[in-house]
């Protein structure tokens, strides 16, 4: 089977996902400037053209920097943030015009080779951004340098119910008419929680949040952020994360960083089931809970195969659904990826475990001994004593938890009589 027609068919549900939802793109000058720009241009056509409402929101600082540069200029920094004089402000205002007509005719262009060629792509920029001074912080003056202060999230949203992708620039208007320069975070950040955004996307030059060894770190609550903020002190990464756990404090369900010099970060990020880049979310991305009804179609999807193999015992859909409330799962981003059941043995004190399984594309994760910990915390909470399992070839995982050889005469009657002698499985038990 081609891969393009495998990759399509798991990506399907997130197409059917992300339709609708507004989605809030935060792109740097870096990221603008870099060879891989044009890919990002055309992965946000592709994703206008599946019906997600998008807010673009660039950055412009090497820009910035460049403009500084010709005109013999020295760029100046308080606490991360450029000190905006007169002089750096026409510089500002000159480099954010260009980078916006250039953006916006980039994404004309871009609608030739897109999923969308034959119709016409609305880019809407504006006044969409209402700004304050910072003023004087530590003894500086910031002069035009500005925090956002309002969104216009009615005018916003008219734009994106007209089908226009919307594009906000780091530049910010008072009510007197004065011009502020603005970090693309803050606008992207703020931006997000005002449109109740599903998701922040961030991009950045690495491919996500990289730990003190370099490895990505996958997926982070927003409680988590500070420890790693104190690690990477001002480096970029560092604002990328500050303002994805922002945003989900503010109320977006999900912020995601990827990476700006990687061709298709962002729909591998969009459409797979675990990403590429790191997630940053209110929610846990993966739980352990309780099955129900809704979960039969998932656990028959998981269980299956294995029912096939001859290692799990054949359960029809009719039995799970009158057994579902004997199953715990571990649901990854709407996908049954484990399961595992608890049924107490009638006249006894004693519990089976039974059906544990979990996905092979996910095994050796500690998946397994997260629904064992769960099912054991289930038979205490039952008033169960003991807890039995039956298994025909994962004896091994059981006895290195806990679990001692047993018999059928140790099981009580009400299984024993039930027992398989033609399937031969091993017994094990384990004191709770």
């Amino acid at each position: 089977m081609p891969e393009y027609v495998t990759w399509l068919r798991h990506a399907s549900p997130y197409i059917n996902a992300h339709r609708d939802c507004t989605f809030v793109v935060m792109l740097p000058g870096d990221g603008v400037e870099h060879p891989n720009f044009g890919n990002i241009v055309h992965d946000l056509v592709l994703l206008h053209s599946l019906g997600v409402r998008l807010v673009l929101v660039h950055g412009s600082r090497p820009q910035i920097e460049s403009r500084l540069a010709e005109r013999g200029l020295a760029p100046h920094y308080h606490r991360g943030l450029r000190i905006t004089d007169a002089p750096t402000l026409d510089c500002v205002i000159d480099a954010v015009g260009a980078l916006r007509l250039a953006i916006e005719a980039r994404l004309s262009m871009d609608i030739s080779a897109s999923p969308m060629q034959g119709s016409r792509l609305r880019v809407a920029s504006g006044n969409l951004v209402t700004a304050r001074p910072i003023g004087v912080l530590e003894g500086v003056d910031y002069h035009h340098t500005g925090e956002v202060r309002r969104i216009d999230r009615k005018g916003i949203s008219r734009l994106l119910d007209e089908r226009s992708i919307v594009l906000l620039s780091p530049l910010g208007y008072s009510p007197t008419g004065e011009i502020f320069n603005l970090a693309c975070e803050d606008v992207a950040t703020r931006a997000a929680i005002e449109l109740g955004a599903d998701k922040l996307l961030l991009f950045g030059a690495e491919p996500g949040l990289l730990d003190e060894h370099g490895k990505l770190v996958r997926e982070l609550r927003p409680q988590q952020v500070p420890a790693h903020l104190q690690r990477l002190g001002s480096d970029y990464q560092g604002e990328l994360l500050d303002a994805a756990a922002e945003a989900c404090k503010g109320g977006v369900a999900r912020s995601h960083i990827v990476s700006y010099a990687e061709n298709g970060a962002l729909l591998t990020e969009l459409f797979t089931r675990d990403g590429g880049g790191t997630l940053v979310a209110k929610e846990q991305f993966e739980i352990v809970r309780e099955a129900s009804i809704e979960d039969v179609g998932g656990l028959l999807e998981l269980i299956s195969p294995l029912e096939e193999q001859g290692i799990l015992v054949r359960r029809s859909r009719e039995v799970l659904e009158r057994e579902i409330e004997q199953f715990s799962v571990v649901e990854r981003d709407g996908m049954i990826i484990a399961c595992a059941a608890l049924y107490p043995i009638a006249e006894s004190d004693a519990g089976e475990l039974a059906c544990l399984a979990v996905n092979p594309e996910y095994r050796h994760g500690g998946r397994g001994d997260d629904l064992l910990e769960r099912i054991e915390t289930r038979a205490r909470q039952a008033g169960l004593k003991t807890l039995f399992v039956l298994t025909t070839r994962t004896a091994h995982w059981f006895r290195e938890r806990g679990f001692q050889p047993s018999g059928v005469e140790r099981l009580p009657a009400a299984r024993a009589s039930l027992y398989n002698f033609q399937r031969n499985s091993k017994i094990f038990e384990k004191a709770l």
